[in-house]
């Protein structure tokens, strides 16, 4: 699979999945327009994608911020030219159960994991249907599919993407652009250190492939999708969960 000549933009780029996608696709050839909220981290990203012989650039981005999605994608296609594949990837969590959730902490996740999905599948649109190619594709969860007590803000943003991804996947498949959505299962990231390990032993319980997934096996699940292979799959949701989930 190749990406040569493909330009691709990573919300959440600085860390985690979204370090590990953006690394995947430089790797695939894709030149790289690298967004998150962490610059010197998102800086170090530019060092190692050069490093290794790929293109890539940082553009501080707080994509809770409406008007700041709409200035970064402004300067990314000034400087690129076009966006050829959107990895909407940028979330947070707030947890707590439903009676004690603020409104402050629904509202701030569901900003950020889904409502700025939307502004940023509006800010590319338009240039990937002039071009009549396009790919958009959405990191959700499992938690979005079957739930997960203490995460309702998390787990309505996740399914409410699995929703967009299938919406858009209908406008938009006329043009040659695809959407599709990626679902991890418990994948070992910064988020998840935070775990006990109680936790993490009953977790992988549940895992039928008996591990806990790596950033490194969503990204390939990224990549896939971003390629000229997968031009005959959209509106797709692609587990990556070792088994977790099945049906």
């Amino acid at each position: 699979m190749t990406l040569s000549g493909r330009v691709a933009l990573v919300t959440g780029a600085s860390q985690g999945i979204g370090r590990t996608c953006a690394l995947k696709l430089a790797q695939s050839g894709a030149a790289l327009a690298l967004a998150a909220r962490g610059q010197d981290k998102l800086q170090a990203l530019v060092g190692e994608i050069a490093a290794a012989g790929g293109k890539a650039a940082l553009f501080p981005l707080d994509v809770s911020d409406e008007e700041q999605i709409k200035s970064t994608f402004k300067a990314v296609l000034a400087q690129f030219g076009k966006i050829d594949i959107l990895v909407n990837n940028a979330g947070i969590t707030r947890d707590q159960l439903v009676m004690r959730m603020k409104r402050a902490d629904w509202d701030a996740v569901l900003n950020t994991n889904l409502t700025s999905a939307y502004l940023c599948i509006q800010q590319v649109i338009g240039s990937m249907l002039k071009q009549r190619w396009g790919r958009i594709i959405n990191i959700t969860s499992i938690f979005g599919q079957m739930g997960q007590a203490g995460q309702a803000n998390y787990a309505a943003s996740k399914a409410g993407l699995i929703g967009l991804t299938m919406a858009m996947a209908r406008e938009v498949a006329s043009r040659n652009i695809t959407c599709n959505a990626v679902a991890p299962g418990f994948i070992e990231t910064g988020m998840t250190a935070l775990l006990s390990e109680e936790f993490k032993q009953t977790a992988v319980k549940m895992i039928p492939l008996g591990r806990v997934g790596t950033t490194e096996d969503v990204a390939n699940a990224v990549s896939f999708l971003a390629s000229d292979e997968a031009s005959y799959i959209t509106g797709h949701v692609l587990n990556v969960n070792g088994g977790m989930l099945m049906g």
